[in-house]
């Protein structure tokens, strides 16, 4: 592997807290739930925000946005203000059958179950980064390692640069492999370091990783408010 040394970045506090309230689990429509989406606002231009609203990257930043309607429809693919703007796609995709063998994930030297892979949008190079008690610890993918990776699975080159993730579930004996959008991968960073307990992570922080992937397959949330 070719990939830099890894390193601890963490995303922003407050959007992680505002992603963590808006879980792709069942919950919506909780006094609490529904509390805090009256608290939240557009990052643009400060209108209160519903349940289910769009995120947006502020790619500059790597920064994720919570956006309105008409934001999202104005600024979604668009440099404004000297910052590039990417909406965050909506798609959840199983990748049933897809395999990484134990020796190629040794390569890529990720010393957990949970991933994300993105590739970036400037550099066409792909970053991986994984969920730990201190937020995103992110690295680099070398090139033939990520060939390797995506050989054989054609929607693997159909990722949306920047704003959509091979997201890989291979803690707890699980196997999972899903296209999801970033901010589900900053909300599984969120319930990470929220309900971690000790060196091991305890139960309660693996009821919460379950609850995620069997949210995954639901509708989205956007849907659910539609």
């Amino acid at each position: 592997m070719t990939g830099a040394a890894p390193g601890v970045a963490d995303v922003p506090g407050g959007r992680l807290r505002a992603l963590l309230e808006r879980p792709a689990t069942g919950t919506s429509g909780t006094p609490a739930a529904a509390e805090s989406a009256e608290d939240e606002r557009c990052d643009l231009c400060a209108e209160p925000v519903p349940e289910g609203h769009r995120h947006m990257l502020d790619v500059q930043q790597s920064s994720v946005l919570c956006t309105c309607g008409p934001c999202s429809l104005l600024f979604g693919q668009s440099t404004a203000g000297g910052r590039h703007y990417k909406l965050l796609p909506e798609r959840r995709t199983s990748l049933e059958g897809f395999r990484i063998d134990g020796m190629l994930w040794a390569r890529l030297r990720v010393p957990v179950g949970l991933a994300f892979f993105v590739r970036d949008g400037a550099s066409g190079e792909v970053g991986v980064g994984y969920p730990s008690p201190l937020g995103v610890t992110r690295s680099a993918v070398g090139p033939e390692d990520w060939e390797e990776l995506a050989r054989g699975y054609p929607e693997l080159a159909e990722l949306a640069d920047d704003v959509e993730a091979l997201l890989v579930h291979r803690s707890d004996g699980a196997d999972e492999h899903w296209i999801v959008p970033l901010d589900d991968c900053y909300r599984l960073a969120a319930l990470v370091r929220t309900h971690w307990r000790g060196l091991s992570g305890g139960p309660e922080v693996r009821e919460h990783i379950e609850a995620f992937f069997a949210g995954l397959a639901g509708p989205s949330p956007r849907s659910r408010t539609s």
